[in-house]
């Protein structure tokens, strides 16, 4: 019954109905990761894939130097892993534990089985991945178009987006993943934290709190309206 709940909580399967559900649970398998854990490496066969439970996980490329791009963090009733799942390639990425993480794993033609049983279950999923196509294009604008200043406010915004829109949260990787995140390094983004911080556009206390105090601030540096001075 834990197990039922859990999924009826999840985006993904939200609104099925219990026998649909129990068909869900009577498939996944929980499996936990302790933090800095490789969960599946780029170029590995993909068999299924993962919804997150608890904790958090970071997807992530390297370049051939060994520098790391991270590409996404997924945390509680997030997919991922998915879309290699179903086009048959192998994973385009790595994906690890940042902290302790619990997941569960869906195989690939056990979860097929059930789409042709239940069509709405793949009606669920398009959506959800509409919605991250249309996230990971604005990653691609951000790396490619923005400078870093904008980069950064754009993250600070949507950060604030996921809180409900609070001026106040706290940041839920440390600065070294956001600097990677953004694409460039630590020390720069210290700097342009610190930056914003004196011209009134956010409060922070050195490490990851941050007060947004000029909202329509950030957002013209972030839409590139404004340059950080």
């Amino acid at each position: 019954m834990e197990m039922i709940e859990q999924l009826a909580e999840i985006p993904l399967f939200k609104g099925l109905p219990s026998v649909h559900l129990e068909s869900l649970a009577s498939i996944s398998i929980k499996k936990t990761f302790n933090k800095d854990k490789v969960i599946f490496f780029e170029g590995s066969e993909s068999t299924g894939f993962y919804i997150v439970i608890s904790g958090k996980v970071k997807i992530y490329k390297l370049s051939p130097e060994g520098k790391e791009q991270i590409l996404h963090f997924f945390g509680p009733g997030e997919p991922f892993g998915e879309v290699p799942a179903f086009t048959g390639d192998p994973f385009p990425a790595y994906a690890e534990a940042i902290e302790d993480t619990a997941v569960l794993f869906f195989p690939k033609n056990a979860f097929v089985n059930l789409i042709k049983k239940d069509p709405s279950l793949a009606l669920n999923m398009l959506a959800i991945l509409s919605h991250r196509l249309q996230r990971f294009t604005n990653v691609i604008e951000n790396l490619s178009l923005k400078e870093v200043p904008g980069r950064l406010a754009a993250y600070l915004i949507y950060s604030s987006e996921n809180e409900k829109g609070a001026h106040e949260f706290s940041l839920d990787i440390s600065k070294g993943q956001l600097a990677s995140l953004l694409g460039t390094i630590p020390e720069t983004l210290s700097r342009i934290l610190t930056r914003m911080v004196k011209q009134g556009l956010i409060d922070s206390d050195g490490k990851r709190f941050i007060k947004i105090l000029d909202r329509r601030g950030l957002e013209e540096l972030a839409n590139g309206e404004r340059r950080l001075g």
